[in-house]
């Protein structure tokens, strides 16, 4: 007896935590032979590799540490003893969060919502508070940590520098701290926080995003001095791979192709929205590594569009959202504009 179908909205919460899912895709959608992967904010660019193959023969070298936490500072216009490299951001999140949580019983800690899943996972199930991003100084003076991601995901909303500013002091002022992760801050290096020595501030930076390398695990943790030796003692004495080290102190000193980078993103953005108004779709928001559709038939849509073998994110708290990468090349634009085409004329 064959399976029966799925209906669009059974499909959601599949794809609604996180973006890249193209194991579940495949399994849900196992006509596609080809994925164009729209569910990310990942640049769709990657810097090159290093060749460093004589790095994986050997324990890194904690003078490359060094050195690529320096040339990421510069990056960041940050304090070099103040940066901390990472195995990715997610992870650093979840063990700041475990780090910060101390006892649960007098920690009270608010996320903005909407924003990203892992800034609720890093308190390991205690309670949180959801807050809107009008609210931070409010919640401040009644909350141990506050975290939000600037600009933020999905909606790309760039919290106010002063209201955040003002924020990160009433929260030291009790020992509190304030947690801003800045994954998508590389495309605009005019607003940028990490170089900012608020007390209690806490900014963490994604090395995958901007450089399209997700999967070399690279972030950064910029944090007063005590977050950061704390930080260090948990990760242990050789906490980056040595192809990461090799690739991301490249990465960093390659200025030239930050400037390409920033071009392609800024571009690449505008030529999304274009293309989606184009179809009738309304744009709700938009960063350079991604686009916010609002659709009355979402559910629909994404279907479609998955079907068409292009994978975007939906979001389960809210119905019309979806969230769409930027094409790589002019076959991948071709594919999603063919689609949209399609779905118009339905």
């Amino acid at each position: 007896m064959a399976k029966a179908a799925r209906a669009p909205g059974d499909l959601i919460d599949d794809f609604a935590l996180h973006g890249g899912r193209i194991d579940i895709a495949r399994a849900a959608f196992p006509q596609v032979t080809h994925w164009t992967d729209l569910s990310t904010g990942i640049a769709p660019w990657p810097y090159p590799v290093a060749d460093s193959q004589g790095s994986t023969e050997r324990l890194p070298d904690p003078a490359e540490l060094a050195a690529l936490e320096a040339a990421a500072a510069a990056h960041f216009s940050a304090e070099p003893s103040h940066v901390v490299a990472v195995p990715g951001s997610d992870l650093a999140l979840r063990l700041l969060g475990a780090m910060l949580a101390g006892d649960t019983a007098s920690k009270r800690s608010a996320v903005v919502s909407p924003g990203y899943s892992g800034h609720v996972a890093m308190w390991g199930g205690n309670t949180i508070t959801p807050c809107s991003a009008d609210a931070l100084v409010a919640m401040a003076q009644t909350h141990d940590t506050l975290i939000l991601a600037r600009p933020n995901n999905p909606d790309g909303l760039v919290a106010d520098r002063t209201q955040l500013e003002v924020a990160a002091s009433l929260l030291a002022a009790r020992g509190g701290h304030l947690i801003v992760d800045e994954a998508f801050a590389d495309a605009n290096t005019d607003d940028g926080l990490a170089g900012c020595d608020w007390p209690g501030l806490i900014v963490l930076r994604s090395f995958g995003k901007f450089f399209g390398l997700a999967g070399l695990r690279l972030g950064f943790v910029i944090a007063p001095p005590a977050i950061g030796d704390r930080l260090r003692a948990l990760i242990g004495d050789w906490p980056i791979s040595g192809p990461a080290l090799a690739t991301g102190l490249a990465a960093y000193c390659d200025h030239g192709w930050h400037r390409t980078q920033r071009a392609r993103l800024t571009e690449a953005s505008r030529r999304l929205a274009d293309l989606l108004a184009n179809h009738g779709i309304t744009i709700a928001a938009r960063t350079a590594f991604f686009v916010l559709v609002s659709v009355d038939r979402r559910d629909g849509l994404f279907v479609h569009l998955a079907q068409a073998g292009v994978l975007t994110r939906p979001f389960a708290y809210a119905p019309g959202w979806l969230r769409i990468g930027l094409p790589r090349d002019e076959d991948d634009w071709t594919k999603l504009g063919n689609a949209l085409t399609l779905w118009r004329t339905r």
